[in-house]
């Protein structure tokens, strides 16, 4: 054993051994194949599959448009990417995504009747509950009985605080839930989905509701740095807002900052916001990300996974035994 001491021989093998007079032959391992096993248990190994048919994949490549999601995904796990956002393998709603879109929808509502009632007035906060609440029941097959009512019950009583808190200081020359197509940034082209845009003249802050723990969304939120080289997902997802927007030829549009609007409050209870404001360091920054991302991908470069021993695509490959090979993560350039 690991330890040093003598392994229990097998009880099989024993029961055999007493009825049948068979030879044992003790196994002689070298100290070098000793050596290459367990190096085996401690070192990550990054699985590929085979290719696809290029009849399939080649259909794939050419109507592909990069969005936020997609990058972020790759930068992650081109694993991942290739499953989730290139083939894009169904996949349910769970719990916490179907409350966070219920949030967004009730939120989206709010600001239209605002827009639609001619009087920059918003609905009174038991409106926006009942929005909440509509969604939320549309799509309860998302969550189990008790789920359901726990999060039913948690919404009804943070939407009218949150409510209190910002009605009287919100913007209300906005544009919601904004679909932007036909940019392109160094020949790439992007689209992407906005949950508010908020106009002061032509400048904009972008604002992305987030649902979920602020407290372990900080590290998302920050740019490059040692421990994370590439940056959080939601800084990337700021600046990439930033490229977006500021690259929209149809609109002469100036983003100056992306806003991340915590719906649920933190520990204290209290509502929380963080303001990105971008730099030109952090464009050149993203779009050299978004090249090497996109020449990859145009590369077909998603065939082999990040090998993390949490990554849900790597595992879910090695436990169906998909692979066709598998890589030392220590011989691979990780770097993008």
């Amino acid at each position: 054993r690991n330890d040093g001491k003598e392994m229990e021989p097998s009880v099989f093998i024993a029961e055999i051994l007493e009825q049948h007079p068979l030879a044992v032959e003790k196994a002689v391992i070298s100290a070098e194949e000793m050596a290459d096993f367990q190096s085996l248990q401690f070192t990550a190994q990054a699985p590929e599959i085979a290719a696809a048919e290029a009849d399939f994949i080649t259909p794939l490549l050419e109507r592909f448009v990069m969005n936020v999601t997609a990058l972020n995904s790759y930068l992650k796990c081109p694993l991942g990417f290739y499953y989730q956002n290139l083939i894009r393998i169904p996949s349910g709603k769970n719990e916490a995504t179907a409350f966070g879109s219920a949030v967004h929808h009730a939120l989206e509502k709010l600001f239209r009747r605002m827009q639609e009632s001619g009087t920059d007035t918003f609905p009174s906060p038991e409106t926006l509950v009942e929005d909440f609440r509509w969604y939320m029941k549309r799509h309860r097959e998302h969550f189990t009985p008790e789920a359901y009512k726990r999060r039913m019950e948690y919404g009804e009583d943070i939407l009218p605080r949150y409510y209190q808190q910002y009605v009287h200081n919100w913007n209300r020359i906005v544009s919601v839930e904004r679909n932007i197509r036909g940019v392109q940034v160094n020949g790439i082209p992007l689209k992407g989905k906005l949950d508010k845009l908020e106009f002061t003249g032509k400048e904009i802050n972008v604002v992305d509701y987030k649902t979920g723990d602020f407290d372990k969304a900080v590290s998302k939120m920050k740019g490059p740095d040692d421990k994370e080289p590439l940056g959080g997902d939601y800084w990337r997802q700021a600046v990439f807002y930033k490229l977006l927007l500021d690259n929209y030829e149809q609109k002469d549009w100036k983003v100056v900052s992306t806003e991340f609007d915590f719906v649920e409050p933190d520990n204290k209870k209290q509502y929380r916001r963080q303001k990105i404001t971008i730099t030109p360091q952090d464009q050149e920054t993203v779009t050299q990300q978004l090249t090497e991302v996109w020449n990859r991908i145009k590369a077909r470069d998603f065939y082999t996974g990040c090998g993390k021993e949490d990554c849900h695509w790597c595992n879910f490959v090695k436990d169906n035994h998909l692979e066709v090979a598998l890589h030392d993560l220590e011989t691979e350039d990780e770097t993008v």
